[in-house]
């Protein structure tokens, strides 16, 4: 007798990014739209006052900066001035939401949207949830984290072809027979940054992501003394003698934004 107690796979969280263009003369017009009574009417919770954690059920609201290209052209993303992130373990909320901001944009404006899911924890273990996510930064209020950056990123047909124990090997350091630490991988190239940087992780509902879609979206937030930092720890994650993992991956733009507390505050 086998026992049947497989760790379940199925998202947990449903998230979408919806990337605004808008022209600077219907501005004023889509400033003031009903999408504060729309996130009201839903029961979603505005980010720039989370609480404890992320909301349960949440909206946010980014005011674009800049964005970097990479390797993934991605026109839409480069181009949006304001991105609005919603999120619930509820998949049909996140869909009436976006449907809704579609419909009141008009086909004038209509965003790119990046839908994801969170899901379990696929290669994290007692001592690596320990190292990693024990001691991370929760989210905070917009004032005291005010940055925001989005990067999508996909992996190559390689990392596909790996099986599941030779991707793990990427997320830890590697030594020599002497025990000389060789590279750091994944989780020691990112270290520094597990005490200062809000991270949040989106994967598509299939794996490996549709062909023109990205396997993953990652968010973050951080204080204005740790933006540094955070392009510090993403220039270690890029090093491929300190993270092979990085010669598989292929990056969408990373886009910059600040949090703000209202939908209008987006137009100003």
């Amino acid at each position: 007798m086998h026992a049947d107690d497989v760790r379940p796979t199925e998202p947990t969280r449903h998230g979408a990014y919806l990337c605004l263009t808008v022209r600077p003369g219907p501005r004023p017009a889509v400033a003031g739209l009903p999408v504060p009574d729309l996130a009201g009417r839903l029961g979603l919770r505005n980010e720039f006052e989370p609480g404890g954690d992320h909301p349960p059920d949440a909206v946010a609201f980014l005011r674009g900066t800049g964005a970097i290209p990479a390797d993934i052209a991605d026109p839409g993303l480069v181009s949006a001035g304001a991105i609005i992130h919603v999120a619930s373990a509820r998949a049909d909320l996140v869909a009436e939401f976006c449907a809704a901001v579609i419909r009141l944009l008009g086909p004038a404006n209509t965003p790119r949207i990046l839908t994801r899911v969170v899901r379990p924890m696929s290669y994290t273990g007692t001592a690596m949830y320990n190292f990693a996510y024990a001691h991370r930064v929760l989210q905070q209020p917009g004032p005291v984290m005010p940055n925001a950056f989005l990067i999508p990123l996909s992996k190559t047909q390689a990392w596909w072809e790996k099986d599941w124990m030779e991707r793990h090997t990427y997320f830890l350091p590697r030594y020599d027979e002497a025990g000389r630490r060789l590279t750091d991988g994944h989780a020691q190239a990112a270290a520094a940054g597990i005490a200062c940087i809000m991270r949040r992780f989106y994967t598509t509902a299939a794996q490996p992501a549709h062909r023109g879609e990205y396997d993953f979206v990652t968010y973050f937030e951080c204080a204005d003394e740790d933006v540094a930092r955070f392009c510090d720890v993403c220039a270690a994650l890029r090093d491929v003698t300190r993270n092979p993992e990085w010669r598989i991956v292929r990056e969408g733009p990373t886009w910059c934004g600040r949090r703000v507390a209202t939908w209008a505050e987006l137009f100003d």
